[in-house]
């Protein structure tokens, strides 16, 4: 007698829990589009009821998006929840939040930073010199040439910085990658424990012109090795204490 469980012809997909089913559509309907960015969603009443499922079971499923970034709660106790974009940007913001609670309870060290932006930048820096456009070498320059128009202690230099390694990771090309980065220069801000001093800020900047100049080159390892011996060189300058800044 043939073995019946054995010839079926379509493989056994495993029954989902009600919360996961609720999860999925909603997700669904963001990715899609269904579900506009900023939109606000139904109370959780209407949702049961629509879903015929408990408001529990509707509770945990928005916890879950709610975690996994995709929505998002508006301010006040009653205000509900809100749809957020699905592009890097909004992952950028999530790694920001994620990342900043960490610093906030000290868990990671400024070292841990530091070696995790070179595992990021330098193959951002490598990447851009193959697919950088030439909007990002634009905007690369001005950046430059601001960072030329002020002193190394103007409040603008931070905020210039964080710009010009940003606007490498975009040239990348991989949006995963430039998510990243600015979730690191936004919150993390990397080496800020740098001694100030006119020399440190002046070399920076001709580093940031080297950088600039291999990837307009399109030279991919004259852009690394540029970005590496930045980086090195402000961490070979960094204090634990003293006068601080957030040059990088």
């Amino acid at each position: 007698m043939p073995d019946n469980q054995s010839s079926m012809p379509f493989p056994a997909i495993p029954v989902q829990r009600p919360r996961q089913q609720v999860e999925n559509q909603i997700k669904r309907a963001i990715v899609d589009g269904t579900l506009k960015d900023g939109e606000r969603l139904p109370a959780e009443q209407a949702l049961a009821q629509s879903f015929n499922v408990s408001r529990t079971t509707i509770r945990e499923a928005l916890r879950s998006l709610v975690e996994g970034g995709l929505l998002e709660k508006g301010p006040g106790t009653t205000s509900g929840l809100y749809v957020q974009s699905v592009d890097h940007n909004s992952f950028s913001r999530i790694v920001s939040e994620r990342l900043s609670s960490v610093l906030d309870i000290g868990s990671v060290s400024p070292e841990e930073v530091a070696g995790f932006r070179d595992l990021l930048e330098v193959p951002s820096a490598r990447l851009a010199a193959e697919f950088r456009s030439d909007s990002n070498l634009a905007n690369l320059h001005d950046i430059i040439d601001r960072e030329r128009s002020v002193t190394y202690d103007d409040p603008a230099i931070p905020e210039l910085n964080a710009q010009f390694h940003c606007e490498i990771a975009n040239a990348s090309g991989n949006r995963v990658l430039a998510a990243f980065v600015s979730a690191l220069h936004r919150t993390a801000h990397p080496l800020t424990l740098v001694n100030i001093t006119e020399e440190l800020g002046r070399d920076s900047v001709i580093h940031h012109v080297n950088v600039y100049r291999a990837i307009e080159k399109r030279d991919p390892g004259a852009a690394a090795e540029a970005m590496q011996g930045h980086l090195s060189y402000l961490r070979n300058h960094s204090v634990t204490d003293g006068n601080l800044a957030s040059i990088g």
